[in-house]
């Protein structure tokens, strides 16, 4: 029974999980209104990329240099939902409608090589590593696998108008306090 194998699995990663997750993810199966448990969906916090502070030697003395990605500060939510076929096929994983980025569909779904039975998917690929992958898949879209025609053009043709929009967004997706 294939929705065994998946209930199974999920219920490791969540155990996983819960020892050791990047800082600032959140991950958590969906629960019910009765308290019930459902391990077939997860809610999750993708939080944007945080800028890397590179050290510089300036004589006797180091100076940092600190600069920001245009998703830091985001903490964006998405859902990701598991089939009984799981781990054999992937989840399907969701931002909001209407979220803006080349590589999301208008719909929310995220177009993702790890996220596609027929290319990149492997049954070894965990919620973790699924979750990095669309945090890096943010700050570095794939031009070549576009899904949304304006995120697509804005990042290809203007890239200033499509920095400030992601700006934008991440003010819209604040850090949960």
């Amino acid at each position: 029974m294939s929705g065994g194998i998946a209930r199974g699995r999920l219920a490791e990663e969540r155990k996983a999980w819960r020892k050791n997750h990047p800082h600032g993810f959140v991950a958590k199966p969906e629960t019910g209104p009765d308290g019930s448990v459902n391990l077939m969906v997860w809610h999750c916090t993708i939080p944007g990329k945080a800028g890397v502070s590179p050290l510089l030697q300036t004589s006797s003395q180091k100076a940092v240099l600190e600069f920001c990605t245009d998703w830091e500060g985001g903490n964006f939510p998405l859902a990701v939902y598991f089939s009984e076929d799981y781990p054999s096929k992937p989840p399907k994983c969701k931002f909001p409608q209407g979220f803006f980025h080349p590589n999301v569909y208008p719909s929310g779904t995220v177009c993702l090589s790890i996220l596609n039975e027929d290319s990149g998917w492997r049954p070894a690929i965990t919620v973790k590593q699924i979750l990095v992958g669309i945090q890096d898949l943010l700050d570095q879209p794939n031009p070549a696998d576009p899904a949304q025609t304006d995120g697509y053009q804005l990042f290809i043709q203007e890239n200033a108008e499509y920095r400030r929009r992601v700006r934008q967004q991440a003010k819209q997706y604040p850090p949960i306090v």
